[in-house]
């Protein structure tokens, strides 16, 4: 791995069929032992129930508020600064609160892959 700078505005922001908006700030293959994302989700909007094969997530919350929903932890009301941590194979979804959008950035170890992403939703797409 080479440095690098790598600017928030070169990354496009795109909707997921999770529910979400996602910006990929780091996320390449000459650094498979982590990735960063920040996610949006919409005032009103919860994200799909999902989980990860073989990677741990933490969401780093910067603005908005939000109830998340994580294994078997009763659903917790989180804000800017809070930090949740989400075991490999771990359910999870993540619903916005308020009148503003809850941006968190996404870190996974290692690096997050379409493959490892696993809807679980019982609802259909």
């Amino acid at each position: 791995m080479q440095p690098e700078i790598r600017h928030k505005l070169a990354a496009v922001e795109f909707y997921t069929d999770e529910r979400c908006y996602i910006r990929e700030l780091a996320n390449i293959d000459a650094d498979p032992a982590a990735s960063i994302a920040q996610a949006r989700v919409r005032t009103g909007a919860t994200t799909r129930w999902h989980r990860l094969a073989g990677i741990t997530e933490r969401y780093v919350l910067l603005s908005g508020s939000g109830r998340v929903e994580v294994g078997d932890l009763r659903p917790q009301v989180v804000g800017a600064g809070d930090v949740v941590l989400i075991p490999p194979g771990c359910p999870q979804r993540i619903a916005c609160l308020g009148d503003e959008d809850l941006v968190f950035l996404a870190i996974c170890t290692p690096r997050f892959r379409n493959e490892a992403y696993q809807d679980i939703d019982p609802e259909p797409l």
